[in-house]
């Protein structure tokens, strides 16, 4: 596996000229010239006009059985004056918003344009596992100039997103993502909206060895930030650190950052449904101003009875999605933005708009102290597939941990890291239990689980009191334990990670793997598949 990391778009573009590192044939296209790359740990500077770069357009929503979705490069206007080289679906970030109805029989053609391969992993959908999209497990990736088309059933509703798994903590940062809707055949709200969060690094230093594009694979991204003592530190001061992210300066939604982040318009008494994925490796506080609200969803699954809270926090992990509604009562413009003082916080702001009216009522309030949401006793008991107290065919424990490894930081389940994690064997119908505890001094592990839902049993040893949770991804924080159940209900490899990607590529992988299944995939030996 890759233990990769990829300096993120980092090139900033003005108007009038493109300063780049060595990387930046990255950003090649029509508009530009071509560079030398026999000297790429020269900074070079590539003069572009800015009237003849292409640049991203708006994303889509597309609705229907059948769709194309092509990887491309482009540039994305994050705000203005601010351009970044991106890869795209469909030449927009986040990609088209695919929406289709329960019952439907999905047709995806993936066509790549790009100069690496790409695949597409349906992020929480459980599709077929020959539809999953991880290059050397299920299927090659696909190369340039090749196609490949992607054919499931959408029966189960809910907020679910696409992106690529081939080497995926370089190709989701640059932009390969998109989301995923499977309506209900009756929904009854006014304004429907869906927000992608991510972040990006706007400016940075590298040197490249022989690799001429901006994916970085000659490149260890856990040395990135340590000098030659630190990369000798000792397992407990490695503990207290983990990876840095405060490279990544830049939050967005949708592709856009601050004032440029299209306002969400509504009128008096329109219900209203909000749908926010993180599609980046940070967890954000999200926090709806003005409002009474009901978080309806959880990783697209519904939430019984859910209860009308105010003032709190959703604070979203990597890979996680959570649906909110409100009634529309509070005319004004008001904020749904991320709580928090850092700098790169204060433009993850949406303005929630109403029509008609022009009172600017609101503003931050990063300085007051809100409480966070917790799903441990919301909403009221439905149907729950599990207990505490039931007999399992399985029981499995991970022990999450940051640790030093032959010089290298690595990320490890129970002590080892990928290929080397035990596989979770099962055969079709047994019924898992996984306690996930995390060892690591300040890292999350947002584990997400491919190809089935889990239920959230308990958390530090507090039972779940409210609704069945149903989830494909969970955050576990430093020092935290959380039990969760699954049935294996759907046949196949599936892969089992953190889904802060810079994990998953240093080693937090391992494998549910069916006994009792045979998959007609050989991978080619002669195509570059790296699922993380």
């Amino acid at each position: 596996m890759e233990k990769s990391m990829l300096v993120k778009r980092f090139i900033v573009i003005s108007s009038f000229a493109i300063f780049a590192t060595g990387c930046a044939n990255a950003i090649k296209n029509n508009a530009m010239e071509e560079m030398d790359h026999s000297n790429m740990n020269n900074p070079t500077t590539v003069i572009t006009s800015p009237n003849t770069m292409k640049f991203t357009s708006a994303t889509p929503v597309v609705n229907g059985k059948e769709f194309t979705i092509t990887a491309q490069e482009s540039n994305l206007e994050v705000s203005k004056g601010k351009v970044l080289p991106v890869w795209t679906f469909n030449n927009s970030v986040p990609g088209p918003q695919i929406r289709v109805k329960v019952g439907d029989n999905v047709k995806i053609n993936l066509k790549n344009e790009l100069n690496q391969p790409v695949s597409i992993h349906w992020h929480g959908y459980p599709v077929p596992n020959n539809m999953d999209g991880i290059p050397g497990v299920t299927q090659d990736a696909v190369e340039p100039g090749k196609t490949f088309t992607y054919v499931f059933k959408a029966n189960v509703p809910g907020t679910y997103w696409y992106h690529s798994h081939q080497d995926s903590v370089n190709q989701v940062d640059k932009g390969l993502y998109g989301s995923l809707v499977v309506e209900e055949l009756k929904d009854d709200y006014d304004r429907d909206y869906t927000l992608m969060l991510d972040e990006w690094m706007s400016s940075g230093d590298m040197s490249m060895g022989d690799s001429d594009s901006m994916d970085m694979k000659d490149m260890n991204h856990n040395e990135m930030n340590m000098s030659d003592s630190d990369k000798n530190m000792d397992e407990d001061t490695l503990n207290m650190g983990g990876h840095d992210m405060s490279m990544y300066d830049l939050y967005t939604v949708n592709g856009k950052s601050g004032a440029a982040i299209e306002k969400l318009t509504v009128k008096e008494g329109d219900k209203v449904r909000i749908r926010l994925i993180n599609a980046g490796f940070i967890s954000h506080q999200m926090h709806l101003h003005g409002h009474n609200f009901k978080v309806i969803a959880s990783d697209g699954q519904p939430i019984n009875e859910p209860g009308v809270i105010k003032d709190q926090i959703l604070s979203i992990a990597p890979g996680e999605r959570y649906d909110i509604e409100f009634t529309a009562d509070n005319p004004g413009s008001w904020l749904l933005e991320e709580h928090g003082t850092e700098t790169p916080i204060q433009n993850m702001k949406a303005v929630i708009q109403y029509e008609g009216s022009k009172v600017q009522n609101d503003i931050s309030n990063t300085s007051v102290t809100l409480p966070v949401y917790d799903l441990v006793n919301y909403g009221n008991i439905s149907n729950p597939k599990f207990s505490l107290n039931q007999t399992f065919d399985q029981n499995v424990t991970m022990n999450l941990n940051t640790e030093m490894k032959d010089g290298e930081m690595v990320y490890t389940i129970n002590g080892k890291v990928f290929p080397d994690t035990d596989v979770i064997q099962v055969k079709k119908g047994d019924k898992v239990k996984v306690t996930f505890v995390n060892q690591s001094k300040t890292d999350d592990h947002p584990m997400h689980l491919h190809g089935q839902f889990f239920q959230v049993l308990s958390k530090n040893g507090q039972p779940y009191q409210g609704s069945t949770i149903m989830k494909d991804t969970l955050n576990v924080k430093p020092g935290e334990t959380y039990v969760v159940a699954f049935e294996a209900d759907n046949p196949g490899d599936w892969m089992f990670h953190c889904h802060d990607l810079h994990h998953a590529s240093a080693g937090m992988v391992t494998e549910v793997v069916y006994t009792d299944y045979e998959s007609n995939y050989t991978p080619d030996p002669n195509v570059d598949n790296v699922a993380e």
